[in-house]
């Protein structure tokens, strides 16, 4: 199998979705995440493989820019290392009618339903590699997002007060939403082996 250099995003790339602009000017351009695309194609399917670097962006967890997907296509996404938050949300025109999040680990598989923009964040101290199935002909459109600042909602690290003062997740609403619906929480599949590759094409295909 032959692995392809990697598309590279930089900070530039994802300044007009990010909740701390004050730390994005004054940030270097520095590399953000790698997406080595097409690795294998199969059956009008393209596998891909994402690496996300454990980093903070200001006061927001390092998090792909965020996109939808012109068209019926649906997205299967496998953590193979680290932890992931997959945040989707739902509009029709410029309202959200959905918005809700599946927090997944090594191992588990997240399908993102066809009429579903998505971002995704790494929340841990460790890099989070992702793989994905998608149709070869799915395009995706960034500009949803680049236009409301990112999506509804925007994952803030927060210092705890007890003792262990340990990093959990504040979620911010984004103001630039007129309504943004109350987050919820979805579990993934559990396990990889749980779910077989033909379930996942026939999954992309309906």
């Amino acid at each position: 199998m032959e692995i392809k250099k990697p598309q590279i995003r930089y900070l530039n790339d994802l300044k007009k979705v990010l909740y701390d602009k004050k730390w994005a000017e004054k940030a270097e351009n520095i590399e953000l995440y790698y997406m080595y695309r097409g690795i294998k194609k199969k059956d009008g399917l393209r596998y891909d493989i994402t690496v996300i670097p454990s980093k903070m962006l200001g006061k927001e967890f390092v998090k792909t820019k965020g996109h939808e997907h012109f068209g019926n296509f649906k997205e299967i996404y496998i953590v193979l290392e680290g932890k992931a938050i997959f945040l989707m949300q739902k509009r029709k025109e410029e309202l959200v009618e959905d918005v809700y999040a599946v927090q997944a680990k090594k191992g588990d598989v997240v399908l993102i339903p066809s009429d579903y923009g998505h971002v995704t964040i790494n929340p841990s101290k460790k890099s989070l590699a992702l793989a994905n199935w998608i149709a070869e002909n799915c395009k995706s459109s960034y500009s949803f997002f680049e236009k409301k600042r990112g999506a509804c909602y925007y994952a803030l690290a927060q210092r705890t007060k007890n003792k262990e003062q340990r990093t959990e997740i504040k979620w911010v609403k984004n103001k630039n939403y007129k309504i943004v619906p109350k987050l919820r929480f979805e579990k993934p599949v559990k396990n990889v082996r749980m779910f077989k590759m033909f379930e996942m094409f026939k999954m992309l295909d309906k």
